[in-house]
């Protein structure tokens, strides 16, 4: 691949990861426009994992089931957004006093100094550029799962890395052993999605965390755990405990997820100062966040009641749809998170299913990879979950 700036690398990110781009909805909504007229079967296309081009995307207020981005349907929660409303009013000021109390409510939160936080615009902004920090004006490689989120290797690639994907094993976890072995002198960074991300699948975590601990001694290796408050043990299970150790271990979260912050844009990254510092060369962590943004997510934080009631009810209506799934002759692979995927039948092709499908006003997203096409489901309320049942009963009859 040809080697690209910096802006255009951070734009391709954004074409699968829905990363940096404050409003990627504009965005994606354009290159689905962009893939239709040139009637491209993928949006996005790579050597493991390709993402089949869906119709013009509807106005997104008229969908009966948006279950295409991972989104929580319940959030923000009410503590958030009473404090969004109450600090809008200061929107006219900058808010770096504001950052510095969310910053120390974190380290509090997370049990590391404030010199190993770094904040964004939502946790894509943060791996893309860590990519950036780590891969530009660098030869190198780096080590994933197959699949893995793409946001990330799409920048580093772009960047001129080499990517080397390691395919899952048969429990559908990172092959740790592995991906231990494809390391070598010109490895830059190993990045890890847990809860993986198209899968929605687990690695265990004891030896996730005997994996980082010393891989971590050769190479940075950057965990990105969007999804990992919403599993059965949340952040019980985080590696962002190695940090605190003085290993070279990159932890990201966001807001998007559990805490239904996805249109407000903020996350953040857990990493020793060296790694933060390296990454400050190139952004100033905290721009792009407004004042309410901050309040509101201090107030989520506190909110746990709200919390566990969205991570109770998520699984309740993803029981209900793995059954229903189950029931249709469908196996789903083992999901702990907000969304889950499954196999489409050989007989459906991707890109009319998504016409199909999107014509219902539901929306979801099909992918290819390990020569199989997949369907990959969010987990919505359970009304959004009977709706997509509704639409695919009749596109699969």
């Amino acid at each position: 691949m040809k080697k690209l700036n910096r802006r255009n690398a951070l734009r391709l990110g954004g074409l699968i990861g829905l990363g940096s781009l404050t409003n990627f909805e504009t965005v994606w909504s354009n290159n689905v426009n962009s893939a239709n007229t040139l009637n491209k079967k993928f949006i996005f296309e790579s050597k493991t994992i390709s993402e089949y081009t869906p119709p013009v995307m509807p106005k997104l207020s008229s969908l009966k089931a948006r279950l295409h981005w991972n989104e929580n349907p319940f959030g923000p929660s009410p503590m958030a957004l009473k404090s969004f409303v109450k600090y809008a009013k200061q929107g006219n000021y900058y808010s770096w006093d504001t950052l510095k109390d969310f910053v120390g409510k974190v380290a509090t939160k997370e049990n590391v100094n404030k010199s190993n936080i770094m904040t964004g615009p939502g946790s894509s902004d943060l791996l893309e550029k860590a990519a950036i920090a780590i891969f530009e004006g660098e030869k190198g490689n780096i080590v994933t799962a197959d699949p893995c989120y793409m946001s990330l290797v799409n920048v580093a690639s772009a960047l001129g890395a080499s990517w080397k994907p390691i395919k899952l094993d048969k429990n559908f976890e990172h092959d740790l052993d592995r991906m231990n072995s494809a390391i070598d002198s010109q490895t830059k960074l190993v990045y890890i999605t847990n809860p993986n991300n198209p899968t929605a699948t687990v690695t265990n975590a004891k030896r996730l965390l005997d994996f980082c601990a010393d891989v971590s001694d050769r190479v940075p290796v950057f965990v990105d755990e969007a999804y990992l408050e919403l599993t059965q043990f949340g952040l019980k299970n985080s590696m962002a405990k190695l940090i605190s150790q003085g290993k070279d271990v990159i932890v990201t979260r966001t807001f998007s997820k559990i805490h239904g912050m996805a249109g407000l844009r903020l996350g953040y990254m857990l990493a020793v100062p060296d790694r933060i510092n390296e990454i400050n060369k190139i952004t100033r962590g905290g721009m792009g966040i407004s004042g309410p943004t901050i309040q509101a997510a201090m107030s989520s934080l506190d909110d746990t009641s709200f919390l566990n009631s969205c991570k109770t009810t998520i699984a309740i209506n993803r029981d209900f749809t793995i059954r229903e799934l189950n029931n249709r002759g469908f196996n789903p692979m083992p999901s702990s998170t907000n969304f889950l995927i499954f196999e489409l039948p050989k007989n459906i092709e991707p890109n009319n299913f998504l016409s199909e499908i999107y014509s219902r006003k539901v929306t979801v997203k099909a992918l290819n990879f390990w020569d199989k096409n997949w369907c990959r489901v969010s987990i919505g309320s359970m009304d959004n979950m009977k709706t997509f049942f509704e639409a695919f009963d009749e596109i699969i009859a």
